[in-house]
């Protein structure tokens, strides 16, 4: 590979001259300049960026680190951070898997947003104490280059419980998320208090993984409980939208009808879920403004700004599969 010193060596310049052409410095004349420029083309010669970076101690990137990429949710994050980074002067680069983790330690990014569980807590404390610049969006963590954006899932969890209750249920089926998801822990928190709240409701825990397959496993659990037409309508929380399709799927093969039969409610709003029939009754809030107020702390941080914890708020938006009447606008509730 091609170095500053190869270049200086064919210009007869020492190092110092090439770097300051190479940077469009005034310390070097036209000629000079012209001259260098025209050896380094020549060479094919590539400026190290991660040295450049170190010197100047900024790459103006921002890190967004994901679990993985599918899901809807993750389309309207990313933009909202890219919309905001974008404005700043700043890009963004999406990275998932432990091996891009070494994009902090080794300076290749200049702060980071995290909605990765395969991140320990105490590895990102390590890199705080080393001054790099986060934001977390699936954890608590105190430390001054540290924040938190969280979603309010324990009051989603809860407006989706109470909405069930209200219709009359006394029997709950939850499907939560994957192991180590904090999103599926707050929400189960939140599910459990609200049961023990009601002092005469139960619920049934059935294991998902946040994506379709989780809810068309957990459909056929219920299915096998002798579920029929003449029962009484059964009610199901699903932890978030894409298990909630996944139920749709397998329930579209029995004789029972979503919305008569089976009461279902999701958590996301994703766009599917006004679309599918009958439409998803979920929890929605912004994944825009979360990724917005996202990106605006993490540059807020970097600036040396004081910034607070934020908590986005959510809200019940009523459809048919839970409560709502046919063709009547969604109605929303809040906590």
């Amino acid at each position: 590979m091609v170095s500053i010193k190869d270049i200086a060596k064919q210009a007869g310049v020492s190092i110092s001259t090439v770097s300051y052409a190479l940077n469009g410095s005034d310390k070097v004349t036209e000629e000079t300049c012209a001259r260098i420029l025209a050896i380094a083309k020549e060479l094919n010669y590539v400026p190290n960026a991660a040295a450049r970076n170190l010197k100047k101690r900024e790459t103006k990137i921002i890190g967004v680190f994901l679990t993985d990429f599918r899901g809807d949710v993750y389309g309207d994050l990313l933009y909202g951070i890219k919309e905001i980074l974008n404005r700043k002067d700043y890009d963004l680069i999406v990275c998932s898997g432990k091996q891009s983790h070494r994009m902090l330690p080794e300076r290749m990014i200049d702060g980071a947003i995290i909605l990765d569980q395969t991140f320990d807590s105490q590895e990102l404390l390590n890199y705080a104490e080393r001054g790099h610049k986060m934001v977390v969006l699936d954890r608590e963590l105190n430390h001054p280059n540290i924040n938190q954006v969280l979603l309010d899932n324990k009051a989603g969890a809860a407006l989706a419980v109470e909405h069930l209750l209200e219709m009359g249920h006394h029997k709950l089926y939850v499907v939560t998320g994957p192991d180590g998801s904090y999103d599926s822990w707050q929400r189960m928190q939140a599910v459990k208090q609200t049961i023990e709240r009601s002092g005469t409701a139960e619920m049934i825990e059935i294991g998902g993984d946040f994506e379709k397959s989780g809810g068309e496993q957990a459909a056929e659990i219920i299915l096998q409980q002798h579920v029929s037409p003449d029962s009484e309508p059964v009610a199901v929380f699903c932890l978030n939208d894409e298990m909630a399709v996944g139920f749709y799927n397998r329930m579209a093969q029995s004789e029972l009808t979503i919305g008569q039969d089976i009461h279902i409610v999701g958590f996301d709003n994703i766009e599917l879920a006004q679309y599918i029939q009958p439409r998803l009754t979920t929890i929605d809030y912004s994944k825009r403004k979360w990724g917005a107020v996202a990106a605006e702390q993490v540059l807020k941080i970097i600036a040396g700004e004081d910034v607070e914890h934020e908590r986005l708020y959510v809200t019940l938006i009523q459809r048919e599969s839970a409560g709502a009447v046919l063709s009547t606008p969604d109605q929303q509730n809040t906590l």
